[in-house]
């Protein structure tokens, strides 16, 4: 996991750090294929049902990760300064407050799953099915939240390959939940797609004990509960959100911009809608390497701004930018020159493989600024700049993506291809000005570590001042 460095401290490293975090996002993405691929076979209906529930499921994921995003940062930055204490009571805070939000939303998916669904234009005879499952898994949310927190603080402390064995053993139990419940195999009840629901949350309830028992097994000293009987963790809390409200609001933005590029795509007709779904899942594959390096970098940066090492941290984003683009460059190729064959495993439809084929050329061009953003950004936040990210991201979804989607890709005519173009010019602008951002190296200022120090430094000087006679 570690290499020994001159003063004889341990350092991380990003090699052992990304590999397992690779492995684990690749786990989770075939989590969700294999419900669909193995929900496919008991009925289309029920695959559309279940995917619409996961697409409010996405959102709910969202939520929570604003605050799993928080604990990653604020402990990385005071491990590197080396005050494990602060680091273990936001730990405790993190895990307090996603638990708070997990249960209430819920309640909320529990109470009020029609009424988002019938909001959502869902057909009535996919009603059912698809209120059953939200309730299922959207009642047990909570524990997604939990298991995102707890492996957002694992990960802070350099584990990642616990993270990574605890998602390896969530797929197993998932896949043979799947297999046992859909189809009623080894004399379980044939079940379909709530058999998927009673898997999906089952497997998560076991991955979220066994999360626990890793904590209390790799934090040194334990976590101290009694910390928030003492007080209200407001100082905590505030920095939570700090860094939290941004990134979610970043990734919500995302989102809801995808959605309206998808409706300009559907005015395009099925074949460019099926088209944009196939050529995305290969563009998953090389979004991976980018998100496990940006992910490790993010944790390398976090400890070393606490250790107050900004030549290591600014250079650091660099050499990892450089492998990112180097490696989904290299990736992105790879696909395209295989463009055809790969695409002829989802489909036989000549016209689809063709413009998925020309969607993959481009995609090489787009690769290599996704990886800037991927990189970069999480870069920033990690040095505490984390607001700078979200006003660019909204101003070029919106400005760029989404604008120039419909006027390329709608307006003049050129349909996905236009669509393609105004993803790359999206992407290489927030990426481009991502890196002069971070060349600028005004994220120095911006620790988090420093901020508290400065405020305590305040505070103990109200405490200790002395009175003045009047």
């Amino acid at each position: 996991m570690k290499e020994e460095t001159n003063n004889g401290k341990k350092k991380l490293t990003l090699f052992a750090l990304t590999w397992p975090i690779f492995i684990e996002i690749f786990l989770h993405m075939l989590m969700g294929n294999a419900d669909t691929l193995m929900l496919s076979q008991y009925s289309d209906d029920a695959v559309a049902a279940v995917g619409v529930s996961n697409q409010i499921m996405g959102f709910i994921v969202v939520m929570f990760g604003f605050i799993a995003t928080g604990t990653t940062i604020l402990i990385s930055q005071f491990l590197g300064a080396d005050r494990k204490q602060e680091a273990n009571q936001i730990a405790v805070v993190s895990i307090a407050t996603n638990l708070t939000f997990g249960l209430f939303l819920s309640i909320f998916l529990m109470g009020f799953g029609d009424t988002i669904l019938r909001l959502m234009g869902l057909p009535e005879e996919l009603m059912d099915t698809a209120l059953l499952y939200l309730q299922i898994v959207g009642g047990f949310a909570f524990i997604q939240a939990m298991i995102m927190t707890v492996s957002a603080i694992i990960r802070s402390h350099g584990h990642t390959k616990d993270a990574m064995f605890v998602t390896m053993g969530m797929n197993v139990i998932n896949v043979f939940g799947n297999f046992v419940l859909i189809f009623g195999a080894l004399g379980f009840p044939e079940l379909g797609p709530v058999g998927v629901a009673i898997s999906t949350a089952a497997s998560r309830f076991l991955g979220m004990l066994v999360m626990f028992i890793v904590l209390y097994k790799r934090i040194t000293g334990g976590l101290p509960f009694n910390y928030l009987l003492k007080k209200f963790p407001k100082k905590e809390l505030k920095q939570l959100l700090k860094i939290g409200i941004p990134s979610a609001g970043e990734q919500l933005s995302y989102n809801t911009s995808q959605v309206v590029v998808t409706s300009f795509i559907a005015t395009m007709g099925t074949t460019a809608l099926t088209t944009r779904v196939y050529a995305q899942n290969l563009m998953m594959f090389m979004l991976l390497f980018s998100a496990a390096i940006g992910q490790g970098t993010q944790i390398l940066i976090g400890h070393l701004i606490g250790e107050q090492a900004m030549k290591e941290a600014y250079l650091r984003c660099i050499k990892s930018l450089s492998i990112g683009i180097a490696i989904s460059t290299s990736m992105a190729i790879v696909i395209a020159f295989f463009r055809e064959p790969l695409l002829g495993i989802f489909t036989d439809n000549s016209e689809v493989i063709g413009l998925g084929g020309t969607l993959l050329l481009l995609t090489v061009i787009l690769e290599p600024g996704r990886a800037f953003n991927l990189i970069v950004i999480n870069s920033l936040r990690a040095a505490g700049d984390v607001r700078f990210p979200v006003y660019i991201g909204v101003l070029s979804m919106w400005g760029v993506m989404v604008t120039l989607s419909y006027g390329l890709g709608v307006a003049l005519g050129l349909g996905l291809i236009g669509v393609w173009i105004s993803f790359i010019l999206d992407e290489w602008l927030r990426g481009l000005l991502m890196l002069r951002r971070w060349r600028t190296r005004k994220w120095e200022s911006m620790s988090f570590v420093d901020d508290q120090k400065n405020r305590e430094t305040e505070e103990d000087n109200l405490v200790n001042k002395p009175a003045t006679n009047q």
